[in-house]
This record gives C-alpha cells, structure tokens and sequence, in this order.
C-alpha cells in the first residue's frame, strides 16, 4: 500500500510511525511537503534535530507539488497540513481517487465541503476525520452508559478544556503555529474542535448555538483564546468552555442526569459517576497514542472493507458547521441558529 502524508509536522510524523507500526514493510509511504523541515518531532512533541524526519519513518520520495504526489496514485491520503488547507488538498486527492484520512478540523470554511463530499461518493471512497478522542476508552464507556440510560433522564452536559499554548507545542514558537493565526484557520474553536465533536458525538445534533468570550489573553495571537459556547442538543443542554490561556492542563466532561452525576477525566482516563449506580471505570497508564493507532486501525479497516468508519467525513461536517456557528455568535454576540 502506497499512503501519501500531506503534511510532516507533528501530527503528520505521528500517523507516518503509526502507519508503519501497523502496516510494517508492506506499506510505502511518501510525502507531500512545502516548508521542508528536516526536524523529527518524538512522539512526547519534543524537538530531536540530530534525526532526520524522512530517514527515520523511512519516506521514500519527497514532493513540493501536489500534483506529482497524486500522479504515482497512492491508495490514501492522510491531510495533515495547517487546517486553511485541508479541503484544497482533499478535494484535489478525492479527485484522484484516493482514501481520505483529513485531520481535524475538516476546513475553516463551510465552502466546498458539499463539493468534497459529492466527490468522496462519486469514487466510493473511504474518507474519515481524525477525532481520536472518539476511540478514548472512557469516552466510550460514556457513551455507553448514555446508551443503557444509566444516568436517567439527562438534565445537562458540560465539556471543559483548558491548555497554556505555548506550553501546547514546545518544539514551536506558540507565534508562529497554525493555532495563533487566522490565515491558517486557528483559534481555540477550530483547533480544539475535538470539544464540538464530543458534545455532538455524546449527546447528538446541535440545532442552536449561542457564546462569549474572544482574544482575552496577553498571549501574542489574532485568534479567539477563551469561550463560554452554549449548544442545544438532542439529548441535553451542553455548554462548552475552551480556554488556550490556563495552567494545568485539564479536559474534561461532566453530565447530570436524573439518577446521577458522571464526571469523565479524560487526561487521568478515569470515569465516575456519584452516586455508584455503576463501578468507576479507569484505565491505568493510559497511553495517549493508542487513540491514534486506533483511528488508523479503523482507517484501514475501513479501506480493506471489514469496518465502518468511526468518525466519517459526514460527521467531521457537521461538527465543522457546529464549530463555525460558535465562532459566528462570538463575533455577533446573537444566538445561531443550525438548520
């Protein structure tokens, strides 16, 4: 199998690793890249410039033009660029006729996602976003509970994350990275759209959203770095808050349902709920990069034809457009409403 990598920053080495891990030497894996840094990123995001990132997940060509990476025809694209590039990128691959894998979000616009969708279907494609915390094993035993109705009614939901951005990507000037800046589709919304995804995941489709917040730091950004978001979902009120201005680190997700209280840890991978109607749920040394794994597993799975995919393109759309509502009532201050 041939897999084209879009991208070799961080996340782009880390799927390159994780697909070799996985596919071993039958896979052949090439590159997509403009800014050409040699540089590994490790798997803990330190800098390690004594390696080179192509000999080390062993690339065997290298393209500054898109066009000639899809001429050798790989089976699958992974889009790991900064997000103002994902959708030319996929809908350029798609046309091709290759597997999509586009990192989260899937653009930073609403325009030429149904293009890319109607294309995606046209080759019967496989194409996925990458929402690893789906695969957290918390977040599914949550997802379950919510399934068995063993909170009861659900009365409300809150997801919390909360990160020091410069301390987010210590290999990189915090200035310089794709999440301080505009132009290349940043702000705390779209790069911790994992938070949309979850509440949209967890407790169903957001028809109503509403937010505060804005560039509330001294951090050096032209991006949103706190939110209070609001969204109406089927199953319950959920309120996001997102902030890249906060010490410790912390992700979190609360629900309050008629015969109970389920608080989810997702950096400690513990689940609880007050009182016991069911065990505590904790997985001891979790370690974050098996939910990457997990969502190349089902990629692939996906491409040989014995999975579905967990996190399809339909869904990362949806959220997309949840995601793009809240940054719209930020700037508006009104309530918007999703058709």
């Amino acid at each position: 199998m041939r897999v084209l990598i879009a991208g070799l920053g961080a996340i782009g080495q880390r799927h390159a690793r994780n697909l070799r891990a996985l596919c071993g030497s039958s896979l052949e894996l090439t590159t997509f890249r403009t800014r050409g840094r040699r540089h590994v990123v490790t798997e803990s995001l330190e800098l390690d410039d004594t390696r080179d990132a192509e000999q080390s997940l062993g690339i065997s060509a290298s393209y500054t033009d898109l066009d000639a990476a899809l001429a050798t025809k790989p089976t699958a694209v992974f889009v790991c660029t900064p997000s103002s590039q994902h959708l030319d990128i996929a809908l350029r691959a798609a046309a091709a006729g290759c597997h999509l894998f586009v990192e989260k979000p899937v653009s930073h616009t609403m325009d030429g996602v149904t293009r890319l969708m109607i294309e995606v279907r046209r080759h019967s494609l496989v194409a996925v976003v990458g929402s690893q915390w789906r695969y957290h094993p918390c977040v599914l035993r949550l997802r379950e509970l919510l399934a068995a109705g063993s909170l009861g009614a659900l009365r409300s939901a809150s997801v919390d994350y909360a990160e020091y951005l410069p301390d987010w990507h210590p290999y990189e000037d915090y200035r310089e990275s794709y999440a301080a800046r505009a132009a290349l589709g940043g702000g705390v919304v779209l790069t911790q759209i994992h938070d949309y995804d979850l509440a949209w995941w967890l407790f169903g489709p957001v028809t109503q959203v509403s937010a505060t917040g804005g560039h509330l730091s001294a951090l050096e950004i032209d991006v949103e770095d706190t939110v209070e978001a609001s969204l109406a979902a089927r199953l319950c009120p959920v309120t996001v808050r997102q902030c890249f201005a906060a010490r410790p680190p912390h992700r979190t997700i609360t629900v309050h349902g008629t015969r109970g209280v389920a608080t989810l840890d997702l950096l400690a991978a513990t689940l609880t709920v007050s009182p016991a109607v069911v065990a505590p749920f904790t997985v001891a040394a979790y370690q974050r990069n098996e939910m990457f794994l997990a969502e190349v597993y089902n990629f692939l799975a996906c491409i040989g034809g014995t999975a579905q995919p967990i996190a399809p393109l339909e869904d990362g759309i949806s959220v997309l457009q949840v995601a793009l509502s809240v940054k719209t009532a930020l700037t508006t201050g009104r309530t918007v409403e999703i058709a």
